[in-house]
């Protein structure tokens, strides 16, 4: 075993100057001014904004990406040297467009805190550093509403190590947004679709903070999770994000920042302990380390299949609210240092794979997915916690009847950290969907899917679902029941009116337009009760495939 009495081991002289180089007399954040005692509020948020812009004047362009429901302008930055002031500009310059979002919960508030150190940081940075090599577009804080809504921290955030007061985890109108990103129901929600839209960036970081399990990490990561995103004929930037990007900043982070930093999860216990497969915290025995689900309606998995580079962040609850913004920080400092340095190649991976997409691909796209059936076996730091022989004795950042023990062991065990495809779809040369259909036009198109209207009627070789079962879940879940169907794909000659939609099998979007438009999709738009008043047993869902090009539709 090894120990570890306070934060981290620094090493070199070079490591330590990394760690929050805040210079003598620059403005502190709400965090490092009450020496991480308490966080952020969103007017706290815009007036360092409006600090650094005074500081910096001409340094980056500022704007709100949309307004949360109950009326707080949503700000983002976008700074690179020299600075580009449009989407466009930001393309033409060849770099890598990183957008970096915090605060996705309300009460996860490392990521907004860092991101202000961070952005600081930078524009004070004389010498070289990532804003010579990449676009940032950074937005600190996404959910503003949650983010206000204060409340102890034994209540809004259980087993978190500070601060005393922090916002809830739903936004404004109790919606999750990390479980809106395929519904899109939240106006913060179509704001960041709108902003993907528009800048296109290359990577996305979503910073939060994790719940569960007592490890060893300073922070877990994560790529997107679904196998249509880490299919490399499909999108090529997944694979190397996870078999490249992620392996490189687990060694940076810990060679130059001093913190040990591992794939996403949580422990499951042994399958045959006293807990039947539940974690004992105070014990060294575990059964294996998971990651979590693989669905679109979370952000980063969502945005992979986009074919971009796209990161979860997940510092450690159980660490001081200091070490987990340092991490944070420090995660982030070497992610943007590294798109930056390996810029070529990641646009290679990002746009030259949107663009194989938009010609035309023959792999099939994964629809349904499981945990990996094979994982491989790694050494996991666990720190077993300490029985404290009550639960009125209480730790900070631990469950009551317990205290850590600060004492990390590597525990050999099987690591479950992606998901293989239990069903795969071909590309179409194109979906049709009825004239009467612009609810769902809509929505594909704030989605970035590209929606052609046929000027004469066509027909022509295709598929139609029929629907053999519908599922519905019987408990609500973010306010809907969600369907599940199974059926059969039958060929057909479809005749197709003039009016009707046409979506192209052959687009920079076409991974997203299948999973929002297959019917046997587990987690598309059929999922979320969008299509309910359209599918019967007995009868064709109203997506259907075309197999050869439709000619007329523009």
């Amino acid at each position: 075993m090894r120990r570890v009495l306070g934060g981290p081991v620094l090493g070199p002289v070079l490591a330590a100057a990394l760690l929050l180089p805040a210079g003598a007399g620059a403005q502190q954040t709400r965090a490092e001014a009450s020496n991480y005692t308490a966080t952020s509020s969103h007017a706290d948020v815009v007036a360092f904004l409006d600090a650094l812009e005074q500081r910096f004047p001409g340094a980056w362009v500022r704007g709100t990406i949309g307004t949360t429901s109950q009326g707080k302008p949503l700000p983002y930055v976008v700074v690179s040297r020299p600075l580009v002031r449009t989407p466009a500009e930001a393309r033409a310059t060849g770099k890598p467009i990183v957008y970096l979002q915090g605060n996705i919960h309300g009460g996860e508030v490392e990521g907004k805190e860092a991101v202000q150190a961070l952005l600081r940081d930078l524009l004070a940075q004389r010498g070289p550093n990532a804003l010579d090599s990449i676009v940032l577009v950074a937005v600190p804080i996404y959910n503003a509403d949650g983010n206000d809504t204060w409340g102890p921290q034994e209540r809004n955030r259980g087993e978190q190590d500070g601060p005393a007061t922090v916002g809830q985890r739903p936004n404004g109108m109790q919606l999750d947004l990390n479980r809106d990103y395929i519904k899109q129901e939240a106006p913060e929600s179509r704001a960041s679709l709108a902003m993907f839209a528009a800048w296109d960036p290359d990577v996305f970081v979503d910073l939060h903070t994790t719940d569960g399990s007592y490890h060893g990490y300073a922070l877990t990561y994560a790529p997107s999770l679904h196998p249509a995103a880490m299919t490399g004929a499909l999108a090529p930037a997944g694979p190397w994000t996870r078999d490249t990007l992620l392996p490189a900043l687990r060694e940076r982070v810990r060679t130059r920042r001093g913190f040990e930093t591992f794939d996403y999860g949580n422990f499951r216990g042994p399958a045959n302990g006293p807990g039947n497969g539940r974690d004992d915290p105070a014990s060294l025995a575990k059964g294996a380390w998971e990651t979590y689900e693989h669905v679109p309606r979370f952000g980063t998995n969502y945005y992979g299949l986009r074919n971009r580079v796209s990161v979860l962040s997940e510092a450690y609850s159980h660490d001081p609210f200091e070490r987990r913004v340092k991490a944070t920080y420090a995660f982030v400092a070497e992610l943007l240092t590294y798109a930056g340095e390996q810029g070529a190649t990641l646009v290679q991976r990002t746009r030259g794979g949107s663009a194989a997409l938009a010609k035309g691909v023959a792999a099939p796209v994964p629809v349904r997915a499981r945990m990996t059936t094979t994982p491989f076996t790694a050494p996991v730091l666990v720190e077993p916690l300490i029985p404290m022989g009550d639960t009125v004795r209480h730790e900070a950042g631990v469950r009551r009847g317990f205290r850590r023990s600060r004492v990390f062991a590597p525990v050999p065990m099987p690591v479950y950290d992606r998901f293989e495809a239990t069903r795969t779809r071909p590309l179409p040369e194109a979906w049709i969907l009825d004239s009467s259909m612009t609810a769902v036009v809509e929505r594909l198109r704030a989605h970035g899917v590209v929606v052609q209207r046929l000027a004469r009627a066509w027909s022509g070789s295709g598929e139609e679902f029929t629907v053999d079962s519908v599922v519905k879940a019987t408990r609500p879940f973010q306010g809907h029941n969600e369907v599940r169907l199974e059926g059969r794909w039958q060929p057909q000659r479809l005749a197709v009116t003039r009016g009707a939609y046409v979506v192209p099998g052959r687009q920079a979007m076409a991974i997203l337009a299948a999973i929002l438009l297959e019917p046997e999709s587990d987690d598309g738009l059929t999922t979320w009760n969008v299509l309910d008043d359209r599918i019967a047993v007995g009868q064709p869902h109203p997506v259907r495939r075309a197999l050869v090009p439709v000619p007329g539709a523009r």
